[in-house]
């Protein structure tokens, strides 16, 4: 899919006086703005309803703006955002998205461009220049393992312990990853990443499932005994629930960043922009609740101080055919 270039879309005059504000003349002139709009705020997201719910709820509750939402996977949501701007129709006015993907809808110029006090707390890297869209949460690539399937003292300390052949026919990955590959390949090297990763699929073969919360399940159950590539949400509520799960981070740490935006021709601007802020600010306690990465740096990180390296959206979106290309080359076809 081709993607234009070019800058965001530029706020209503009303709404983007109101955002320039600062403190409590801010918040009066955005809540006054959006008293004076209808309807409901329709979110797109691929984040489980389940995750986001308490923030829509918390959301609902303070300002009395009700959210409806709508969820899919992450490519769905963009192309059918895109597709509904292609066709003039103005459904959606806030979305929730991997950074890549928001990127995409970036290059559409069907972002608007923020400003929002919340910026300032974010952590270092999770904001582009274009304030177009921000990091909400970090999703880090986690290894989960079941606990009655996977001694811990067997457990890898490096990537490259799986390859010893202790893990025939009990790893898996999900089938879409390219992004977190690609990004091992500019951390240790091209040709050393993929010599690595196709010696370890030959020697021990790799159950490569589509879904990160598929794989986590899988885990969970005993299926798939080690899974590479679970966000780091899903062990710990799973483990919460009784399952026999646990999860290590073997170095380097990836990070996915997580972001909102709002859609350029939104007809509720102002109370689009409130729930803007509320993700960046009040709602980031209530992500962490749900085992999510803040992006803010006033909500602590179950990580603390591990370094992470973050997924380059910009560079994930123009290289995800040849990653994904040599992603399927090694972890798909090469385990037929």
């Amino acid at each position: 899919m081709a993607f234009a270039t070019g800058a965001g879309a530029q706020a209503p005059a009303d709404v983007s006086v109101a955002m320039k504000l600062t403190g409590e003349a801010r918040t009066r002139a955005l809540v006054e703005g959006a008293k004076k709009e209808t309807g409901e705020v329709m979110v797109y997201h691929s984040t489980q309803t389940e995750d986001l719910q308490p923030v829509f709820d918390a959301f609902t509750k303070k300002y009395g703006i009700k959210v409806r939402d709508w969820r899919s996977s992450s490519e769905n949501v963009v192309q059918r955002i895109i597709s509904e701007g292609r066709a003039g129709k103005r459904e959606v006015d806030f979305v929730e998205n991997n950074s890549p993907e928001m990127e995409a809808l970036r290059r559409e110029k069907l972002l608007l461009r923020m400003e929002s006090p919340f910026f300032a707390d974010l952590r270092p890297g999770t904001l582009g220049a274009h304030q177009e869209y921000a990091t909400s949460t970090i999703d880090v690539f986690v290894q989960a393992y079941n606990t009655e399937k996977v001694k811990r003292d067997e457990l890898p300390r490096t990537f490259e312990d799986l390859a010893h052949p202790r893990w025939k026919d009990r790893l898996g990955i999900e089938a879409e990853d390219q992004a977190w590959f690609g990004t091992l390949m500019r951390h240790a090297g091209e040709a050393k990443t993929t010599k690595l990763w196709s010696d370890i699929v030959a020697t021990n073969g790799m159950s490569v499932r589509k879904g990160h919360t598929l794989l986590a399940n899988l885990v969970a159950s005993g299926e798939v005994p080690i899974g590479l590539t679970t966000y780091n949400y899903k062990p710990p509520q799973l483990k919460a629930k009784g399952a026999k799960i646990d999860w290590i981070v073997l170095q380097p740490a990836i990070g996915q960043l997580h972001a909102v935006a709002v859609i350029a021709k939104t007809t509720r601007p102002f109370s689009s922009a409130l729930l803007f802020d509320f993700f960046l600010g009040e709602g980031q306690p209530l992500l962490a609740q749900r085992n999510f990465v803040p992006s803010s740096s006033k909500v602590p990180s179950p990580f603390g101080d591990m370094p992470i390296t973050y997924i380059d959206p910009t560079e994930a979106l123009d290289k995800q055919e040849p990653w994904l290309k040599q992603y399927e080359a090694i972890f798909i076809k090469r385990n037929r």
